[in-house]
């Protein structure tokens, strides 16, 4: 079976595969084209080898993936309708123009800081003001502690099952699952086609879905044994140790990926099945997006077509399968996106 680290993560109406080198973006149009466009990368830990030990790489990695993430989901809803585009807000034009910085930097951030906020309340401060309550009744900080980490994870599946029914977000589940499907094809080493990555299951150990349920546990255990302060204290603890825990919740995600022993299995089983959540079964089209991404991230494939680097395209998806064996073929690389 072939080893793999390339992922990536769905967007609006496409997939986001990721290289170590490549990023490309997939996305169906409307008028049933597939808009693609793709860059290169460059992580710190390419520029600094000293960023590539481990625990480190997964803090610039879980860094680096929230604003991917963000820069994907914007540049999917560019290309699904460009005509249309997204309209900056006039405080976010102002503060492009003050800051000397593109407004797209502008609008990311914002998005990026809103989202922080709405998971720093949901998932840290709630929790902790909830345990406190029971503060008067246990002594033991432990016992507390441990509530606080129950009550976090409790919060985070009643919110995967509420998002779940949403009819916009189900529509990205079903790329979600697209995606893992494409990875799966092509760790068994298939030639990628709609036909044969359909048979694949929707669930994958290296998901972003099972990450964030590791980073749940991690932090139930280190936040366990750190006694018992106000709620700022509490609050400012747990997010200056949430990088430390990312970077563990990736080596224990990275050695799943590339690991078969049955107690690995067993200890990622919660997070294959917490996915059951976050991923759907998609159709044939959305196997085509997602293939499409994964073809134009996956190598020198690019190279070989004498494509140039930042070229966005659309057109109708008619030769990926012709194209497919060769693309099967490429290096896999050696780095990591939530898939």
């Amino acid at each position: 079976m072939r080893k793999t680290i390339i992922g990536g993560q769905a967007v609006m109406e496409g997939v986001m595969m990721k290289a170590p080198k490549t990023m490309a973006i997939a996305v169906r149009r409307p008028d049933g084209t597939i808009q693609v466009t793709r860059r290169s990368l460059t992580s710190l830990k390419d520029r600094y080898p000293i960023l590539n030990i481990p625990v480190l790489r997964g803090i610039i990695s879980f860094g680096e993936t929230m604003v991917l993430g963000v820069k994907s989901l914007m540049n999917s809803a560019e290309l699904f309708d460009e005509e249309e585009g997204y309209k900056p807000s006039k405080m976010e034009a102002w503060l492009a123009e003050k800051l000397g910085r593109d407004i797209e930097d502008v609008i990311m951030f914002f998005a990026l800081a809103l989202a922080i906020v709405f998971a720093i309340g949901l998932f840290i401060l709630l929790p902790a003001v909830l345990s406190g309550l029971i503060r008067p009744y246990v002594e033991s900080s432990i016992a507390v502690n441990l509530t606080e980490g129950l009550v976090r994870l409790g919060i985070f599946l009643i919110y995967l099952i509420l998002v779940s029914k949403m009819e916009d977000i189900r529509r990205i589940f079903e790329y979600h699952g697209a995606e893992h499907k494409t990875i799966h094809c092509y760790e068994h080493d298939e030639e990628l086609t709609v036909e044969n990555a359909r048979k694949y299951t929707t669930l994958h150990p290296r998901c972003g879905t099972a990450f964030l349920l590791i980073v749940m546990v991690i932090s139930i255990v280190v936040f366990s044994f750190m006694g018992w302060q106000n709620i700022f204290i509490r609050v400012l603890s747990r997010l200056m140790l949430l990088p430390l825990v990312a970077g563990l919740a990736y080596e224990v995600t990275r050695i799943a990926g590339k690991s078969r022993s049955p107690v690995v299995r067993a200890i990622m089983y919660p997070g294959l099945m917490l996915q059951k959540l976050t991923t759907r079964e998609p159709d044939d089209a959305q196997l085509e997006v997602a293939i499409r991404a994964f073809l134009e991230a996956a190598g020198d494939l690019l190279k070989e077509e004498g494509e140039p680097e930042g070229e966005t395209e659309s057109q109708p998806f008619e030769s990926v399968k012709s194209r497919a064996a060769a693309a099967a073929n490429q290096g896999s690389g050696d780095g990591q996106a939530g898939i």
